[in-house]
């Protein structure tokens, strides 16, 4: 797949590149290069990143980052299962339990959120750092309200990094997951009072609160594009309100004068009616004088 010049491999992470070291020189820049593919590409258009990570794991299988970067863009992708197996083998190489709650939550996507409930509650969790932790308690939630347990989510998010003020890199989706939560059992008032606090801390806009608040107090969006958008070529809308508005005028002053030419007419035919009046008692004088 054609990478852009710009792109030199450089761009990853100084831990993936000493991965990368194990690999003969001119093989390592290749499979560097389509990870910086994979990262650029993930959010915007998971379907080429995709593309980009097979291409850097039929290069580099071997490679726990490689495997990592491919599960995650399989999952992006919604390819659960293989996402899974690649965050397992990455796993198995590196003895890390840092991917434990994405795995729990591709077991989810596979329908299975029993199975995501039950990792859960493994001891493994316990070794996650607090941002693992908080993870893991978003995919339980999730797990609970996929099997219809919307009061038990609630209560699974409800935690002390929730309660604190103190804002978190997970601040805002934890606060956000809450709020769904509550509105889906439908605990409205508080719903809106947790996507409002969620707002407040979400700066780069990770998660749309400030939208679903917006829905919940009945405002409209209107995209004023849109029109533009979709149909270029046409006149705005003013300028067609301007023309019918002159045409109605235009209208108005045809029809003064009609109004004054119909008058008109009736006073010629007044005038005509008057003439032959005239004519007619000059002829009678005329037949009159005959007589005399």
């Amino acid at each position: 797949m054609p990478i852009p010049e710009d792109v030199t491999g450089e761009e990853i992470d100084k831990d993936v590149r000493q991965e990368l070291q194990s690999l003969p020189k001119t093989l390592a820049e290749d499979v560097a290069r389509n990870l910086v593919m994979v990262a650029r590409l993930i959010d915007e258009d998971p379907e080429q990143a995709y593309a980009y990570s097979r291409v850097a794991l039929r290069l580099a299988s071997r490679v726990a980052a490689v495997r990592e970067a491919a599960g995650f863009a399989a999952y992006a992708t919604q390819k659960y299962s293989e996402a899974l197996a690649e965050f397992r083998a990455a796993r198995r190489m590196t003895g890390s339990l840092e991917l434990w709650p994405v795995m729990a939550d591709c077991e989810r996507g596979l329908g299975r959120p029993e199975r995501a409930l039950a990792m859960a509650g493994e001891a493994e969790v316990q070794k996650l750092d607090k941002a693992g932790q908080v993870e893991m308690r978003l995919v339980a939630a999730g797990a609970r309200r996929d099997m219809d347990q919307l009061e038990a989510a609630i209560v699974t998010l409800q935690s002390p990094e929730l309660a604190s003020n103190s804002v978190q890199p997970w601040t805002a989706r934890l606060r956000y997951a809450y709020a769904d939560a509550l509105l889906a059992a439908g605990r409205e008032g508080e719903a809106r009072e947790w996507f409002a606090k969620a707002v407040e801390v979400d700066k780069d806009g990770a998660t749309d609160a400030s939208d679903r608040l917006a829905e919940l107090d009945g405002v409209e969006f209107v995209d004023a594009m849109s029109d533009e958008t979709d149909t270029p070529d046409e006149p705005d809308s003013v300028d067609t309100a301007d023309d019918s508005v002159d045409a109605a005028d235009d209208s108005v002053d045809a029809a003064g004068e009609v109004e004054d030419l119909s008058d008109g007419q009736d006073h010629d035919v007044e005038d005509a009616d008057d003439d032959e009046d005239a004519t007619d008692d000059d002829a009678d004088e005329d037949e009159d004088d005959d007589k005399s």
